[in-house]
């Protein structure tokens, strides 16, 4: 689960982590108020910043710096009347509902810092850089000895003669060192606590030199939090950040039925049963000329009702051209695949050419189902393995968009 920079940036600031102050709104008289207030308690500066589960914001026009109420307007109106279009988002874009009103900050320098999953050693790891501000794929392969690494053992967390060490790989100097190493500690306690597959702060910044920071202040301008969706009935108060607006409408109806769907930008529909199945299915899709429209795993528990529901969300796709249904039966039975293509045929209707590839469980009795309902499944093959269902699907779809 994904969440706001709004809410990552709460969650920094309850474990005791400084981010600058700043407000969520959902209209633009809301935004004028939370700037006016910010102007009024002090603030010279203000950055508006769109909240979507996206990157690319500050390229696509949707991080404004503001220096008067009328900025903050301007900038407001621009957001909530405009798709944010960036690389993240392809060309249709997304709907922007919430802004972001927050203090801006002098910046000195910025730093990239973040925790997630080590598969390779089965810790969490902490990831860091000097050259924050950028996407960490750019350093990582423009200068890959800007990045730094320490894994956080599951017992002791992350030490903080670990952090302070980092601290100094990283160029901190003065009393910046003990704030970093603070930041660095918290953070990891915070990960722990909340089951996060992903902490990310880009950037962490040091401010200039002033009165109270002689030798600057480090602060978190920007935060990213994804969560382990299996571990969120443990976290009621992260639950409720969901925000479904910002999910595709299929994958959380899938969801609710169980079933293990993500949308592509292809146009052939798969149906399997089983994660690595359905990985070679996309795989040997590709392999034919075709383009996957989806990865859709009914698994090996499915009823009729989930399997049937499971066709209906891959043909509601507008830009799904066929579709193919590889099922390996062994806790799953193929004759309930073959009964729910034939229930969907009967609710929705089958217009797209269809390849239906069955071995395994009750595979006969299938067959004979397929067999019967030919007549109400005229654009049905059938196929006797995976490389003759991809080839069939392929240059099916292939004609009929000739």
């Amino acid at each position: 689960m994904k969440i706001h920079e709004y809410q990552a940036r709460q969650l920094l600031a309850d474990a005791g982590i400084p981010v600058p102050s700043g407000t969520m709104v959902t209209s633009i008289n809301a935004a004028n108020d939370a700037a006016k207030s910010l102007f009024d308690a002090g603030a010279t500066l203000l950055v508006v910043k769109a909240q979507v589960h996206a990157g690319g914001r500050g390229k696509a026009g949707f991080v404004t710096l503001c220096r008067t109420p009328e900025e903050v307007d301007e900038a407001a109106s621009f957001m909530f009347s405009n798709k944010m279009v960036s690389v993240q988002t392809g060309p249709e874009g997304l709907d922007v509902t919430k802004v972001l009103i927050a203090d801006g900050v002098d910046i000195d320098k910025e730093y990239y810092l973040a925790i997630t999953t080590d598969r390779g050693n089965g810790t969490n790891t902490l990831i860091a850089s000097s050259e924050g501000g950028v996407e960490i794929e750019t350093v990582a392969h423009e200068n890959p000895d800007a990045i730094k690494t320490v894994s956080i053992c599951p017992l002791a967390g992350l030490e903080p003669y670990q952090a302070r060490q980092l601290a100094f790989d990283l160029g901190f100097v003065g009393k910046q060192v003990s704030q970093v190493t603070n930041i660095m500690v918290k953070m990891a306690k915070l990960v722990q606590e909340t089951d996060a597959s992903l902490a990310e702060i880009n950037p962490l910044i040091v401010t200039p030199s002033s009165e109270d920071f002689p030798d600057g202040q480090v602060l978190a301008i920007d935060a990213k939090f994804n969560f382990d969706d299996n571990a969120l009935f443990r976290h009621a108060n992260l639950r409720e950040m969901f925000d479904p607006s910002e999910e595709n409408e299929a994958e959380l109806r899938a969801s609710e039925h169980g079933l293990n769907f993500i949308a592509l930008d292809g146009n052939i529909g798969c149906l399997v049963n089983g994660a690595g199945l359905a990985m070679a299915t996309m795989d040997i899709i590709k392999l034919h000329g075709g383009s996957p429209a989806n990865f859709l795993d009914v698994g090996g528990a499915a009823t009729l009702e989930t399997v049937t529901e499971a066709f209906k969300i891959i043909l509601s796709d507008d830009k799904v051209e066929g579709v193919l249904v590889n099922i390996f039966g062994g806790i799953m039975q193929c004759d309930v695949i073959a009964e729910a293509i034939v229930s969907a045929a009967k609710e929705v209707g089958f217009t797209v050419p269809l390849v239906v590839r069955l071995e395994g469980t009750n595979v006969d009795r299938a067959r004979e189902i397929l067999v019967a309902a030919q007549p109400e499944l005229p654009t049905m093959q059938t196929a006797t393995d995976l490389e003759d269902a991809a080839s069939k699907v392929a240059i099916a779809v292939s004609a009929t968009c000739a």
